[in-house]
């Protein structure tokens, strides 16, 4: 710690992105602080491929375990807290956790990633718990490929996902909309790519072993291999928007070239940032904004007299 208690920088989330910069940090000899609130969406994969160190894929929670483990040979460990507040105050920002604890630092990392909107079905702790209902198929779908897949979802989303599936993956590609209805222009969109369509309401699961065996709906039972839901993405990203830092439509924060947002000082990685939802991406971004903080943190920040306004 500084002697006027502020942080060279601070991490909030303890994910991919937020572990990676935290490698960056310790190994660039900065003192800062890494906040986790315990619920990275990494651990919900079963398996991933897109990690190319892993041939044979690696499960979320134990990828997630062995970025911890590196962190640990550098004396750094992750502080479980949330982060319920962030204010500017005189060239630096102030977090607030909820054990009330105030931390100062010059700049900030979020890393604080997306939650998946859940589907409302029975038995659904379970089935994410075990795998059975997956929510990246860029992860795992070439495991998918020539298999009987479903597709939870509707609108332009669960549509577009049906469609990656069937061009990339398979041919063998069903929607269920839950109970929603398409528009002409949808249906026609799925009958281009053979895909079949189901409206009606998820009434169970019935699980097998590995995988979901069946599922009901509209009294009628339907068997598939892998089941993948594409109900939309909650980003979290609302710790920077509430600065005034720039999103899209769906809350993903605008970065530049460092990982900078547009609040000077403020720094994204990983699911928060608008892009693609990957692991490597993650840790890319975070290895950028963890490098750019490096190089800046002898300087005053954006805001601060003699500051470098050049973006």
């Amino acid at each position: 710690m500084a002697k006027d208690g502020i942080l060279d920088a601070l991490i909030i989330g303890g994910g991919p992105a937020g572990l990676t910069a935290a490698l960056y940090l310790a190994r660039f000899r900065r003192r800062f602080a890494l906040m986790d609130g315990g619920d990275s969406r990494a651990a919900w994969i079963p398996t991933s491929h897109n990690v190319s160190l892993f041939a044979d894929g690696i499960g979320g929670r134990e990828m997630l375990a062995r970025q911890r483990e590196s962190l640990a040979r550098y004396g750094i460990a992750p502080r479980h807290a949330e982060v319920t507040a962030l204010a500017k105050e005189d060239g630096h920002f102030v977090a607030s956790t909820g054990d009330g604890e105030d931390i100062r630092a010059r700049r900030v990392l979020l890393a604080t990633g997306c939650r998946d909107t859940p589907p409302d079905l029975p038995d659904l702790h379970e089935a994410l718990q075990r795998g059975l209902l997956r929510y990246c198929p860029i992860c795992d779908g070439y495991e998918a490929r020539g298999r009987k897949v479903a597709i939870l979802g509707h609108g332009a989303r669960g549509l577009g996902e049906a469609v990656f599936v069937a061009r990339t993956y398979t041919r063998d590609v069903t929607l269920l909309t839950l109970g929603e209805t398409l528009s002409a222009e949808d249906r026609a969109r799925a009958e281009e790519h053979g895909i079949r369509l189901l409206t009606a309401p998820i009434e169970a699961l019935e699980t097998e072993e590995d995988r979901i065996s069946a599922i009901r709906l509209g009294g009628q039972e339907y068997r598939f291999e892998t089941l993948y839901s594409a109900l939309g993405l909650k980003v979290r990203s609302g710790l920077a928007t509430a600065l005034g830092a720039e999103c899209d439509e769906t809350g993903a924060l605008t970065v530049d070239d460092h990982a900078r947002t547009t609040v000077p000082g403020l720094y994204a990685a990983g699911d928060v940032v608008r892009g693609l939802n990957q692991i490597v991406v993650a840790m890319g971004h975070a290895a950028i904004a963890a490098t750019d903080i490096h190089n800046r943190c002898e300087l005053p920040t954006e805001d601060e007299p003699g500051g470098n306004q050049n973006r």
